[in-house]
């Protein structure tokens, strides 16, 4: 019976993801079509996410522990245990693209959005991992921001451990000097987990906290390490306080 119930959820957010996104897809055409214009597809974007967790009957909180200068750039390092992390990033208010896997640039309309917004990498490619991290740095000179999930995928099996992060984004936060901001998605491995089943359950609230910026004006390659460390620091405590 619970599976039943989890199956009908499931349905209830596949609508909720298709039918709105389809709806209003005309307009992310419009507005992909010059780069200038990505901003207003980024508002559309936002607008989408909460109507998709609105209509799948999910609840959200997201919490800011400090107010970010939407005049700066940051590099977001959410941890990813559950393909509901991009869609909750989405509802992040502050302008950003993504660096994700280049799988998501086949999935209709969806794929033609992401493809044109965010940065695709093939993972398995050093060429492609090297021109991604290019591209992003070239994201950042324009003056957005860059969601990365610093394991590099859904790797966990034992969510919500973490897998040791790569060096990608820090590197990239200490050569363009921006800060890093540590994001914990606590409780998405739990509403859908990564097994294949797609079995949505509502046992929990949906919620993402956006901890204090790592300020890296100053350091060096030398540093790589250390912020590395310092980033998974914070997400793994937050992992380990909100689910015990």
């Amino acid at each position: 019976m619970r599976n039943l119930v989890k199956r009908l959820y499931s349905i209830q957010a596949l609508f909720a993801f298709v039918v709105p996104f389809i709806l209003i897809f005309p307009l992310f055409f419009i507005f992909l079509q010059r780069k200038e214009w990505y901003k207003y597809a980024f508002e559309i974007n936002h607008w989408w996410s909460k109507a998709f967790f609105f209509l799948s009957g999910i609840s959200f909180e997201i919490e800011y522990r400090q107010i970010l200068d939407a005049d700066r750039r940051y590099i977001f390092c959410p941890n990813h245990f559950s393909y509901l992390d991009i869609a909750s990033m989405v509802r992040n208010k502050y302008l950003f693209a993504f660096m994700g896997k280049d799988e998501m640039q086949r999935i209709p309309f969806f794929g033609y959005m992401y493809k044109r917004m965010h940065i695709t990498v093939d993972r398995g490619k050093m060429k492609s991992r090297y021109g991604a991290i290019l591209r992003a740095g070239e994201v950042l000179d324009s003056g957005r921001s860059i969601t990365i999930f610093p394991e590099g995928g859904i790797i966990s099996k034992d969510p919500p451990n973490l897998v040791n992060f790569k060096d990608g984004a820090f590197r990239l936060a200490i050569e363009k000097q921006v800060a890093i901001v540590p994001v914990t998605i606590p409780y998405n491995w739990i509403i859908l987990p990564d097994d294949e089943k797609f079995l949505i359950d509502k046992s929990k609230k949906m919620k993402m906290i956006f901890h204090e910026p790592i300020e890296t004006i100053g350091m060096t390659m030398n540093d790589i390490r250390k912020l590395k460390e310092q980033t998974f620091s914070i997400i793994e405590k937050e992992l380990r306080i909100m689910n015990t």
